[in-house]
């Protein structure tokens, strides 16, 4: 009786260790970032204090997750698409993986065909990466654009039009969840006030950094301090949505950067190249 109960505690132990090693090799699940500037990576950091808010989402993760931020400057839905970074993506992405997209501030530029979308072709454009995403076993999360700092006699005026609005829509349409970004950074924007504001975004002063020597004043971008409240909102209402497949938030993490997802992308398609060369 004895000996069969000591075989049966190290057949036991044996199945637990196996089950720890299992876990301990399992593949980390990847946070695929796409959207435009405000989310993008920064080079030459420097040379200038611009970040975007994927570029610091790392400080908010914990555990078992990668990042992979391929958000661009300047891409509207239309651009990422044509360019190939959306298939980029896809080519990259594998179930269980994670997509978080956010677009809406180039799409509205009419003087620009390679980049406008219009509201109706943003929904589409949003739909089809969706869909994609979903057909590869990818969860996906939807984000309104960021508010711009467009402040007019003290007060913060809207300049997104119906995007925001065509996310939440989609969102709607997809049962995808959503962060409502440009609800929170307006809040936040109004709560601070014209002034207070600027420290936040990409006010530079002369001589303060060598990209731009004679100074900036931009209410697009971010700075560091910026981008980290930016990616604080972002983790806070992912927390909120108490999702099963998002147990990674933390919101105590020290400062971290992503690291360059090792993608380079010419006309007609991308070429992989090594991380940390240069785009």
């Amino acid at each position: 009786m004895k000996k069969h109960i000591l075989t049966l505690a190290v057949l036991l132990a044996v199945a637990l260790g196996g089950l720890v090693c299992m876990s301990a090799g399992r593949k980390p699940v990847t946070l695929f970032m796409v959207g435009d500037s405000t989310m993008a990576d920064k080079e030459g950091l420097d040379a200038s204090p611009e970040r975007g808010w994927g570029q610091l989402f790392p400080t908010y993760l914990t555990g078992n997750i990668v990042v992979q931020n391929h958000s661009r400057n300047g891409r509207s839905t239309k651009s990422f698409i044509d360019e190939g970074r959306w298939a980029e993506v896809m080519n990259r992405a594998k179930r269980g993986d994670i997509v978080l997209i956010q677009f809406g501030h180039n799409d509205a530029k009419k003087s620009d065909p390679k980049r406008y979308a219009s509201i109706e072709d943003y929904k589409t454009n949003l739909i089809t990466m969706v869909s994609e995403a979903q057909k590869k076993g990818c969860k996906v999360i939807l984000a309104t654009p960021i508010a711009r700092r467009n402040f007019k006699e003290g007060r913060l005026v809207s300049t997104h039009g119906g995007y925001p609005e065509a996310a939440k829509q989609v969102a709607e349409y997809m049962q995808v969840p959503l962060l409502d970004l440009e609800a929170s950074t307006t809040e936040w924007l109004r709560g601070l006030g014209d002034d207070a504001s600027k420290p936040y975004f990409m006010h530079v002063a002369p001589g303060e950094c060598t990209k731009y020597p004679e100074g900036r004043e931009d209410n697009t971008h971010l700075r560091e301090n910026g981008a980290l409240v930016v990616g604080r909102m972002a983790a806070e209402q992912i927390q909120a949505l108490a999702l099963k497949w998002f147990p990674y938030i933390t919101l105590n993490g020290e400062t971290k950067y992503t690291v360059p997802c090792g993608v380079t992308y010419k006309s007609g398609g991308a070429e992989v190249r090594k991380p940390g060369e240069q785009q």
